[in-house]
């Protein structure tokens, strides 16, 4: 397993323990709000009760923000195209992007003459409605 994964385990058991101790505290603070209604401390048990509350709309969200999934964003890798022209007779090709490819890098022969061609572009090709 990779460290990220490791990693990605521990925070979620953190979580999700932090979300547990805020849970059992929040049904403490509701049980010491009924102790104290029943003893007619009216004032403490609002109080309490106020806490539990909180706590467990707390906890509630924590628990729904840690089960939801977080959105996939899109990703769509790029075209990238090479122009490569041909030095005598000015011949031009235009293909996909290949790893090593440069500007003014010497490649195969040209089809036409023979000659030497070279990378003379390499660029991005435009989505349709795309804007720069």
């Amino acid at each position: 397993m990779s460290e990220e994964a490791k990693s990605a385990k521990r925070t979620s058991f953190a979580s999700f323990a932090i979300l547990l101790i805020a849970l059992a505290l929040s049904f403490v603070a509701f049980n010491l709000a009924m102790n104290a209604y029943i003893t007619g401390d009216f004032t403490q048990a609002t109080y309490f009760l106020m806490m539990g509350v909180i706590g467990l709309s707390l906890s509630a969200y924590m628990l729904l923000q840690t089960r939801s999934r977080a959105p996939r964003s899109i990703f769509e890798p790029l075209r990238v195209s090479t122009t490569i022209t041909c030095k005598k007779c000015g011949f031009k090709n235009v293909r996909d992007f290949q790893r090593g490819d440069y500007i003014f890098k010497e490649t195969e022969a040209c089809p036409k003459c023979s000659e030497g061609t070279m990378i003379t572009s390499i660029y991005r090709e435009k989505k349709p409605g795309e804007e720069e």
